[in-house]
């Protein structure tokens, strides 16, 4: 199967300890910013793809954790991202935090945007939307956060899938993202099969 990289929407955790911006968490915000490729490993294995993801910071004075604007396309198509998201991440303690993603209505207009601040500066409060019922956990492993979805928890419909989990590593120079698509009787119908994608940041 080939495998295709699908970002998975990453839903609101139901009790947040602390969701002020601390130190702890401003250090997660950093190493998750930034341009990310997978071509290195798509020249290693055609089975995965040349995928370039974007991610940068929006809505700054928020007190309610660290929001991210985040876009994912084909190297090739760059300019027509095939999943545009918003990140809201919140501390739990001083090692634990949870990732939310948010969809974005009318995202079409905003292609670009991780490039263009006065373009994302039209991005609004009222124009996303939580995707409920998948949320990753993030936990500090040294100087890498790991962490996952829950089970059967993250309802999916894409394609002949009924529920999705993600597996994901972000380090400082690095994240790696596994996302899967599982049918009721627990099959894989979408996804990586060998591992999950391997993103390098690009040096600014």
């Amino acid at each position: 199967m080939k495998p295709l990289l699908i970002l998975l929407a990453f839903a609101t955790f139901p009790f947040v300890v602390n969701a002020q911006r601390t130190r702890s968490l401003e250090a997660l915000a950093t190493t998750m910013i930034g341009s990310y490729s997978s071509a290195a490993q798509a020249t290693e294995d055609t089975s995965y793809f040349n995928i370039e993801l974007e991610m940068v910071r929006i809505w700054p004075k928020r007190k309610d954790g660290v929001w991210l604007y985040v876009e994912q396309a084909v190297a090739t198509s760059k300019e027509k991202p095939y999943r545009q998201r918003v990140y809201h991440v919140q501390e739990l303690n001083d090692s634990t935090f949870t990732s939310n993603i948010l969809t974005i209505k009318g995202g079409d207009a905003l292609f670009g945007a991780y490039k263009d601040p006065l373009l994302l500066e039209q991005l609004q409060k009222d124009s996303v939307e939580v995707l409920d019922g998948c949320t990753i956990t993030l936990r500090t492993q040294g100087k890498s956060y790991v962490g996952s979805t829950d089970g059967r928890k993250c309802s999916n419909a894409w394609g002949e899938a009924t529920y999705a989990t993600s597996e994901v590593t972000i380090a400082s120079c690095m994240m790696v993202s596994w996302d899967r698509g599982y049918n009721d009787e627990g099959e894989q119908v979408w996804g990586a099969e060998k591992g999950g994608y391997r993103f390098v940041k690009r040096t600014p």
